[in-house]
Protein backbone atom coordinates (compact mmCIF):
# COMPACT_ATOMS: atom_id res chain seq x y z
CA UNK A 1 0.00 0.00 0.00
CA UNK A 2 1.42 3.38 -1.05
CA UNK A 3 2.33 5.80 1.71
CA UNK A 4 0.05 8.85 1.84
CA UNK A 5 1.93 12.01 0.87
CA UNK A 6 3.10 14.29 3.66
CA UNK A 7 3.63 18.04 3.71
CA UNK A 8 6.48 19.25 1.50
CA UNK A 9 7.53 21.79 4.10
CA UNK A 10 7.23 20.19 7.52
CA UNK A 11 7.32 16.53 6.42
CA UNK A 12 5.32 15.60 9.52
CA UNK A 13 1.64 16.13 8.89
CA UNK A 14 -0.43 14.41 6.19
CA UNK A 15 -0.96 16.47 3.06
CA UNK A 16 -4.35 18.02 2.37
CA UNK A 17 -3.41 20.24 -0.55
CA UNK A 18 -1.57 19.76 -3.82
CA UNK A 19 0.02 22.32 -6.11
CA UNK A 20 -2.54 22.79 -8.94
CA UNK A 21 0.15 23.55 -11.52
CA UNK A 22 2.85 20.87 -11.24
CA UNK A 23 0.62 18.51 -9.21
CA UNK A 24 3.79 17.08 -7.65
CA UNK A 25 4.08 18.86 -4.31
CA UNK A 26 1.83 18.45 -1.29
CA UNK A 27 1.08 20.56 1.79
CA UNK A 28 -0.69 20.18 5.10
CA UNK A 29 -2.27 23.64 4.99
CA UNK A 30 -2.46 26.86 2.99
CA UNK A 31 0.18 28.64 5.08
CA UNK A 32 2.83 26.02 4.30
CA UNK A 33 1.89 26.07 0.63
CA UNK A 34 2.23 29.88 0.57
CA UNK A 35 5.56 29.80 2.43
CA UNK A 36 7.00 27.26 -0.02
CA UNK A 37 5.67 29.26 -2.99
CA UNK A 38 7.31 32.50 -1.80
CA UNK A 39 10.60 30.80 -1.01
CA UNK A 40 11.28 28.47 -3.94
CA UNK A 41 8.27 26.76 -5.51
CA UNK A 42 7.33 29.73 -7.71
CA UNK A 43 10.79 29.42 -9.30
CA UNK A 44 10.85 25.65 -9.81
CA UNK A 45 7.20 24.63 -10.22
CA UNK A 46 7.43 23.82 -13.93
CA UNK A 47 11.02 22.60 -13.63
CA UNK A 48 9.87 19.79 -11.33
CA UNK A 49 7.66 18.16 -13.95
CA UNK A 50 10.42 16.62 -16.14
CA UNK A 51 12.32 15.55 -13.00
CA UNK A 52 9.61 14.16 -10.72
CA UNK A 53 6.94 13.42 -13.29
CA UNK A 54 6.62 10.26 -15.43
CA UNK A 55 9.81 9.53 -17.34
CA UNK A 56 9.77 8.76 -21.08
CA UNK A 57 10.27 5.23 -22.32
CA UNK A 58 13.48 4.86 -24.32
CA UNK A 59 13.94 2.28 -27.06
CA UNK A 60 17.71 2.18 -27.33
CA UNK A 61 20.71 2.14 -25.01
CA UNK A 62 21.95 5.40 -26.50
CA UNK A 63 18.60 7.09 -25.85
CA UNK A 64 18.53 5.75 -22.29
CA UNK A 65 22.04 7.09 -21.66
CA UNK A 66 21.11 10.48 -23.09
CA UNK A 67 17.93 10.50 -20.98
CA UNK A 68 19.88 9.79 -17.79
CA UNK A 69 22.37 12.54 -18.57
CA UNK A 70 19.57 15.02 -19.23
CA UNK A 71 17.82 14.07 -16.00
CA UNK A 72 21.10 14.53 -14.08
CA UNK A 73 21.60 17.99 -15.58
CA UNK A 74 18.08 18.98 -14.60
CA UNK A 75 18.54 17.70 -11.05
CA UNK A 76 21.82 19.58 -10.68
CA UNK A 77 20.20 22.75 -12.03
CA UNK A 78 17.38 22.45 -9.51
CA UNK A 79 19.86 22.00 -6.66
CA UNK A 80 21.91 25.01 -7.77
CA UNK A 81 18.81 27.19 -8.12
CA UNK A 82 17.38 26.16 -4.75
CA UNK A 83 20.71 26.64 -2.99
CA UNK A 84 21.41 30.05 -4.53
CA UNK A 85 17.87 31.16 -3.72
CA UNK A 86 18.25 30.07 -0.09
CA UNK A 87 21.62 31.81 0.18
CA UNK A 88 20.12 34.96 -1.29
CA UNK A 89 17.42 35.03 1.37
CA UNK A 90 20.01 34.58 4.13
CA UNK A 91 22.11 37.42 2.70
CA UNK A 92 18.97 39.58 2.58
CA UNK A 93 18.26 38.91 6.25
CA UNK A 94 15.24 36.71 5.53
CA UNK A 95 16.14 33.38 7.18
CA UNK A 96 12.54 32.14 7.36
CA UNK A 97 12.16 32.38 3.58
CA UNK A 98 15.51 30.63 3.10
CA UNK A 99 14.50 27.39 4.83
CA UNK A 100 12.08 25.90 2.24
CA UNK A 101 14.55 26.56 -0.58
CA UNK A 102 17.40 24.99 1.39
CA UNK A 103 15.22 21.97 2.24
CA UNK A 104 14.48 21.54 -1.47
CA UNK A 105 18.21 21.59 -2.22
CA UNK A 106 18.78 19.06 0.57
CA UNK A 107 16.08 16.73 -0.74
CA UNK A 108 17.44 16.61 -4.30
CA UNK A 109 21.07 16.45 -3.15
CA UNK A 110 20.32 13.50 -0.86
CA UNK A 111 18.68 11.65 -3.74
CA UNK A 112 21.47 12.47 -6.17
CA UNK A 113 24.60 12.13 -4.01
CA UNK A 114 23.49 10.08 -1.00
CA UNK A 115 22.64 11.06 2.55
CA UNK A 116 26.28 10.91 3.72
CA UNK A 117 27.82 12.91 0.88
CA UNK A 118 29.99 15.97 1.52
CA UNK A 119 27.84 17.83 -1.03
CA UNK A 120 25.22 18.04 1.71
CA UNK A 121 27.46 19.82 4.21
CA UNK A 122 27.06 23.38 2.79
CA UNK A 123 23.29 22.86 2.71
CA UNK A 124 23.17 21.69 6.34
CA UNK A 125 25.29 24.70 7.31
CA UNK A 126 22.94 27.03 5.45
CA UNK A 127 19.93 25.44 7.14
CA UNK A 128 21.66 25.82 10.52
CA UNK A 129 22.36 29.50 9.84
CA UNK A 130 18.77 30.12 8.74
CA UNK A 131 17.37 28.20 11.73
CA UNK A 132 19.59 30.20 14.08
CA UNK A 133 18.35 33.38 12.44
CA UNK A 134 14.76 32.39 13.18
CA UNK A 135 15.59 31.55 16.79
CA UNK A 136 15.22 27.78 16.39
CA UNK A 137 18.52 26.85 18.01
CA UNK A 138 17.59 23.24 18.70
CA UNK A 139 16.87 22.64 15.02
CA UNK A 140 20.07 24.48 14.08
CA UNK A 141 22.04 22.17 16.40
CA UNK A 142 20.58 19.13 14.60
CA UNK A 143 21.65 20.45 11.20
CA UNK A 144 25.14 21.21 12.52
CA UNK A 145 25.40 17.71 13.96
CA UNK A 146 24.53 16.24 10.56
CA UNK A 147 27.20 18.38 8.88
CA UNK A 148 29.76 17.50 11.54
CA UNK A 149 29.06 13.78 11.25
CA UNK A 150 29.55 13.84 7.47
CA UNK A 151 32.85 15.73 7.80
CA UNK A 152 34.09 13.28 10.43
CA UNK A 153 33.18 10.37 8.15
CA UNK A 154 35.10 11.89 5.23
CA UNK A 155 38.88 11.46 5.76
CA UNK A 156 39.81 13.56 2.71
CA UNK A 157 37.41 16.38 3.50
CA UNK A 158 38.91 19.68 2.31
CA UNK A 159 40.20 22.30 4.71
CA UNK A 160 37.83 24.78 3.04
CA UNK A 161 34.76 22.73 3.98
CA UNK A 162 36.06 22.12 7.49
CA UNK A 163 36.58 25.87 7.80
CA UNK A 164 32.94 26.48 6.88
CA UNK A 165 31.83 23.92 9.45
CA UNK A 166 33.80 25.62 12.22
CA UNK A 167 32.39 29.00 11.19
CA UNK A 168 28.87 27.59 11.36
CA UNK A 169 29.58 26.18 14.82
CA UNK A 170 31.07 29.51 15.88
CA UNK A 171 27.98 31.43 14.79
CA UNK A 172 25.77 28.93 16.60
CA UNK A 173 27.66 29.32 19.87
CA UNK A 174 27.52 33.11 19.51
CA UNK A 175 23.73 32.82 19.28
CA UNK A 176 23.77 30.57 22.34
CA UNK A 177 25.93 33.06 24.23
CA UNK A 178 28.80 30.59 24.69
CA UNK A 179 31.53 32.95 23.53
CA UNK A 180 34.49 30.81 24.61
CA UNK A 181 33.31 27.92 22.44
CA UNK A 182 32.54 30.38 19.64
CA UNK A 183 36.09 31.75 19.73
CA UNK A 184 37.51 28.21 19.69
CA UNK A 185 35.61 27.32 16.52
CA UNK A 186 36.26 30.67 14.84
CA UNK A 187 39.99 30.29 15.51
CA UNK A 188 39.80 26.90 13.77
CA UNK A 189 37.88 28.53 10.94
CA UNK A 190 40.70 31.06 10.43
CA UNK A 191 43.41 28.38 10.70
CA UNK A 192 41.77 26.08 8.13
CA UNK A 193 40.86 28.89 5.74
CA UNK A 194 44.47 30.09 5.89
CA UNK A 195 45.70 26.56 5.16
CA UNK A 196 43.41 26.29 2.14
CA UNK A 197 43.53 29.80 0.65
CA UNK A 198 46.57 31.55 2.14
CA UNK A 199 47.27 33.98 4.94
CA UNK A 200 46.17 37.08 3.03
CA UNK A 201 43.01 35.66 1.45
CA UNK A 202 39.60 37.27 1.84
CA UNK A 203 38.22 33.84 2.77
CA UNK A 204 39.87 34.32 6.18
CA UNK A 205 38.09 37.62 6.83
CA UNK A 206 34.75 36.16 7.95
CA UNK A 207 36.35 34.35 10.87
CA UNK A 208 38.29 37.47 11.86
CA UNK A 209 35.12 39.58 11.72
CA UNK A 210 33.15 37.27 13.97
CA UNK A 211 36.04 37.11 16.45
CA UNK A 212 36.31 40.91 16.39
CA UNK A 213 32.58 41.20 17.16
CA UNK A 214 33.02 38.92 20.19
CA UNK A 215 35.98 40.93 21.53
CA UNK A 216 34.03 44.14 20.95
CA UNK A 217 31.12 42.68 22.94
CA UNK A 218 33.57 41.72 25.71
CA UNK A 219 34.98 45.28 25.72
CA UNK A 220 38.41 44.00 24.62
CA UNK A 221 38.88 46.95 22.31
CA UNK A 222 42.55 46.47 21.41
CA UNK A 223 41.93 42.94 20.13
CA UNK A 224 38.72 43.99 18.36
CA UNK A 225 40.41 47.00 16.73
CA UNK A 226 43.29 44.86 15.46
CA UNK A 227 40.97 42.30 13.89
CA UNK A 228 38.64 44.89 12.32
CA UNK A 229 41.72 46.51 10.78
CA UNK A 230 42.88 43.15 9.44
CA UNK A 231 39.47 42.49 7.87
CA UNK A 232 39.36 45.82 6.03
CA UNK A 233 43.02 45.42 5.00
CA UNK A 234 42.41 41.97 3.47
CA UNK A 235 39.47 43.17 1.39
CA UNK A 236 41.07 46.48 0.43
CA UNK A 237 44.25 44.82 -0.84
CA UNK A 238 42.37 42.07 -2.69
CA UNK A 239 40.01 44.58 -4.33
CA UNK A 240 42.92 46.80 -5.38
CA UNK A 241 44.47 43.78 -7.10
CA UNK A 242 41.14 42.97 -8.78
CA UNK A 243 40.81 46.59 -9.87
CA UNK A 244 44.25 46.53 -11.46
CA UNK A 245 43.17 43.44 -13.38
CA UNK A 246 40.05 45.28 -14.44
CA UNK A 247 42.08 48.23 -15.69
CA UNK A 248 44.26 45.91 -17.78
CA UNK A 249 41.12 44.41 -19.30
CA UNK A 250 39.48 47.72 -20.23
CA UNK A 251 41.22 48.17 -23.62
CA UNK A 252 40.09 44.70 -24.69
CA UNK A 253 36.54 45.47 -23.55
CA UNK A 254 36.31 48.79 -25.36
CA UNK A 255 34.73 47.19 -28.42
CA UNK A 256 32.43 44.90 -26.41
CA UNK A 257 28.99 45.78 -25.07
CA UNK A 258 29.23 47.45 -21.64
CA UNK A 259 26.10 45.60 -20.62
CA UNK A 260 27.45 42.09 -21.16
CA UNK A 261 27.92 39.95 -18.04
CA UNK A 262 29.17 36.46 -17.40
CA UNK A 263 26.31 34.01 -17.15
CA UNK A 264 27.85 32.38 -14.08
CA UNK A 265 27.80 35.64 -12.15
CA UNK A 266 31.54 36.34 -12.38
CA UNK A 267 32.26 40.05 -12.73
CA UNK A 268 35.91 40.85 -13.50
CA UNK A 269 37.20 37.97 -11.41
CA UNK A 270 34.77 38.55 -8.53
CA UNK A 271 31.90 36.11 -8.08
CA UNK A 272 28.47 37.17 -6.86
CA UNK A 273 29.13 35.29 -3.61
CA UNK A 274 32.38 37.22 -3.07
CA UNK A 275 30.64 40.51 -3.82
CA UNK A 276 27.83 39.76 -1.37
CA UNK A 277 30.25 38.56 1.31
CA UNK A 278 32.56 41.53 0.84
CA UNK A 279 29.69 44.02 0.99
CA UNK A 280 28.29 42.40 4.13
CA UNK A 281 31.65 42.24 5.89
CA UNK A 282 32.76 45.75 4.97
CA UNK A 283 29.41 47.31 5.89
CA UNK A 284 29.70 45.68 9.32
CA UNK A 285 33.20 47.13 9.79
CA UNK A 286 32.04 50.53 8.50
CA UNK A 287 29.34 50.67 11.16
CA UNK A 288 31.97 50.11 13.85
CA UNK A 289 34.34 52.71 12.38
CA UNK A 290 31.73 55.43 11.97
CA UNK A 291 30.31 55.28 15.49
CA UNK A 292 31.25 54.06 18.96
CA UNK A 293 34.60 53.65 20.70
CA UNK A 294 36.52 52.43 17.63
CA UNK A 295 35.84 55.41 15.36
CA UNK A 296 38.79 55.97 13.04
CA UNK A 297 38.56 58.36 10.04
CA UNK A 298 41.56 56.76 8.32
CA UNK A 299 40.10 53.27 8.59
CA UNK A 300 36.68 54.60 7.62
CA UNK A 301 38.12 56.04 4.42
CA UNK A 302 39.80 52.72 3.63
CA UNK A 303 36.56 50.76 4.16
CA UNK A 304 34.60 53.24 2.01
CA UNK A 305 37.27 52.91 -0.71
CA UNK A 306 36.94 49.11 -0.59
CA UNK A 307 33.15 49.31 -0.79
CA UNK A 308 33.37 51.67 -3.76
CA UNK A 309 35.65 49.17 -5.53
CA UNK A 310 33.16 46.35 -4.85
CA UNK A 311 30.32 48.39 -6.33
CA UNK A 312 32.44 49.34 -9.33
CA UNK A 313 33.53 45.76 -10.02
CA UNK A 314 29.90 44.68 -9.56
CA UNK A 315 28.89 47.28 -12.17
CA UNK A 316 26.77 49.32 -9.75
CA UNK A 317 28.31 52.56 -10.98
CA UNK A 318 25.94 54.97 -9.25
CA UNK A 319 26.62 53.40 -5.85
CA UNK A 320 30.34 53.20 -6.61
CA UNK A 321 30.47 56.92 -7.36
CA UNK A 322 28.45 57.82 -4.25
CA UNK A 323 30.62 55.76 -1.88
CA UNK A 324 33.83 56.70 -3.70
CA UNK A 325 33.11 60.40 -3.28
CA UNK A 326 32.54 59.87 0.46
CA UNK A 327 35.91 58.10 0.67
CA UNK A 328 37.61 60.89 -1.32
CA UNK A 329 36.10 63.70 0.78
CA UNK A 330 37.10 61.95 4.00
CA UNK A 331 40.63 61.20 2.75
CA UNK A 332 41.14 64.91 1.96
CA UNK A 333 40.62 65.70 5.65
CA UNK A 334 43.30 63.29 6.88
CA UNK A 335 46.77 64.53 7.91
CA UNK A 336 48.34 61.90 5.65
CA UNK A 337 46.63 61.82 2.26
CA UNK A 338 48.49 58.87 0.75
CA UNK A 339 45.22 57.17 -0.29
CA UNK A 340 43.84 60.22 -2.10
CA UNK A 341 45.51 59.47 -5.43
CA UNK A 342 44.32 55.84 -5.45
CA UNK A 343 40.73 56.83 -4.66
CA UNK A 344 40.95 59.54 -7.34
CA UNK A 345 41.98 56.94 -9.94
CA UNK A 346 38.96 54.85 -9.00
CA UNK A 347 36.63 57.83 -9.46
CA UNK A 348 38.20 58.45 -12.89
CA UNK A 349 37.46 54.85 -13.87
CA UNK A 350 33.87 55.15 -12.62
CA UNK A 351 33.28 58.39 -14.53
CA UNK A 352 34.82 56.93 -17.69
CA UNK A 353 32.55 53.90 -17.42
CA UNK A 354 29.57 56.20 -16.91
CA UNK A 355 30.35 58.09 -20.10
CA UNK A 356 30.85 54.81 -21.95
CA UNK A 357 27.42 53.49 -20.97
CA UNK A 358 25.41 56.66 -21.63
Amino acid sequence: MARAPHCELCGARPARLRCPDCRLTYYCDVSHQKTDWISIHSRICQLLIPVLGPQPCFHSEEDRKHGKEELLRRQESLIALALSTAQGFVWAGKPLEAIPAALQALCFSSQLFGSGSVQLVPIYLLLAEASTGTGHLRQAAKYLSQAQWIVLQTPDCSAALQSKLHRGLGLFFIAEGNLDQALYHLANDVYLATAEFGLNSVEVSGGYLNMANIFFHQNKMDAANSLYTEVSSLWHDWLLSSLQGRRRMLPAQAEASPFSKDEEGIEDGMTKAQREEGTRVLCAVLKVREQGPLQDPRETARVLHALAMIHYLGLDLAKAREVGMKAYDLAKQLPQQDSLETIGHLLELINAQFSHTT
